[in-house]
């Protein structure tokens, strides 16, 4: 493997592993301010918000002044937050921490559109993507079972640890990583308005059907993970033990597909767009399985639910690249990143709302985006 994508995959995975770090110790945390649950899931919001407002920005940027300085800067700036977030002593400077890295958030965005940059024709760029999503279900898999051992020594202790390798990954990054975006430039202003990269995109004909799609899936994921382990608690009985080995073995399946299926099987036998549409009907399937409350069907769903997150991601992402504008790639990628974002704000605000009517309900409207998805595929494939 190249030093550059080493580089690259290697700052994914310390940006996963943080994050991964949070999802079991910062509950614990953050409570020991003597806040309410209710500020828990606004520090979780804060940090969506944020990214959803800097993506676009952040990946316009890198198109104007290449990729390099933009991934420089934001994994440094994730480093502080880190720092910031770890050494708080009131509620005010944890959500500053959470807003830093937020508002940092172009690492997953620029390392992607690092990836394309490099990539010689179609297969080597989804392959890419789907190097990067492997490191994504790796650092999944390493980022709570880290935060559990070390939180043994302070619930703050992890998320020093987190900084602590950000900083790490932007020494490195700055002394190893070259530039690989030369073609600079851009028709459009640079603007801070989040907005206007989303309205670009809604005026592109060639990249709006594919981003609805992306909203769809993004919908369907995170209204269907944001309730997952209350799920598998109120329907199975599943103690913290339990749903933390489920997502330990989806991660794996993820991890799997994308870093190794995807490049030997998956690529080899279909295109892209075959993969999305199967996959979007097994992920969809998936769904229907796990909410319907029998025990051996929400096994069974498991597999499904992990192969069609891990192909769609890449595939849909791989697809906007290779249609988008070569001088806005790098844009283009972040709106993924803010509607991604964006998702993150409004799937467990729906997940949790339709949880205390019925446990299964939010898992049915996660089939029900998909549906929809498909329907969208449906209009793509009789335009062309």
């Amino acid at each position: 493997m190249q030093k550059e994508k080493i580089i690259i995959v290697f700052t994914v995975l310390v940006e996963v592993i943080g994050f991964g770090i949070v999802i079991p110790i910062l509950p614990f945390y953050v409570t020991s301010f003597g806040v309410t649950p209710f500020v828990v899931t606004l520090l979780f919001a804060s940090f969506s918000f944020f990214a959803f407002l800097s993506a676009p920005f952040l990946g316009s940027l890198s198109d104007r002044i290449g990729r390099r300085p933009v991934l420089l800067v934001s994994i440094f700036s994730t480093s502080i937050g880190w720092f910031v977030f770890a050494s708080a002593t009131s509620v005010p400077l944890l959500f500053l921490g959470r807003i830093i890295d937020g508002a940092a958030a172009g690492n997953f965005t620029i390392a992607q559109s690092y990836l394309v940059d490099i990539a010689k024709d179609e297969k080597e760029r989804a392959t890419n993507l789907g190097i990067i999503g492997a490191a994504f279900g790796v650092g999944l898999i390493i980022g709570p079972l880290l935060g559990g051992i070390l939180s043994n020594i302070s619930h703050a202790f992890p998320f020093w640890i987190a900084g602590a390798l950000a900083l790490a990954n932007s020494i490195m990054a700055y002394f190893f990583l070259p530039e690989t975006h030369h073609n600079r430039g851009g028709r459009e202003r640079l603007t801070f308005n989040p907005l206007r990269p989303l309205y670009r995109a809604v005026q592109d004909r060639s990249t709006r059907p594919l981003f609805l799609s992306w909203l769809l899936f993004a919908l369907a994921f995170v209204t269907a993970q944001s309730v997952f382990a209350l799920f598998s608690d109120s329907v199975f009985g599943f103690d913290s033990f339990k749903t933390g080995m489920l997502f330990t073995a989806i991660g794996v399946f993820v991890a799997v597909n994308q870093g190794l299926l995807l490049k030997h099987f998956w690529l080899k036998r279909y295109s892209e767009s075959s993969l999305e549409w199967g996959m979007t009907i097994v992920f969809g399937v998936g769904l229907l399985l796990m909410g319907s409350g029998v025990l051996w069907f929400f096994f069974l769903s498991l597999p499904l639910y992990a192969l069609g997150q891990a192909i769609l991601r890449v595939v849909i992402t791989s697809q906007v690249a290779g249609t988008a504008d070569p001088s806005v790639k790098g844009e283009t990628l972040g709106i993924l990143s803010a509607l991604m974002s964006a998702a993150m704000i409004v799937g467990p605000l729906i997940g949790g709302s339709l949880f205390e009517i019925d446990p299964h309900i939010p898992i049915f409207v996660g089939a029900g985006f998909m549906a929809l998805a498909m329907f969208n595929k449906v209009k793509r494939a009789r335009a062309t």
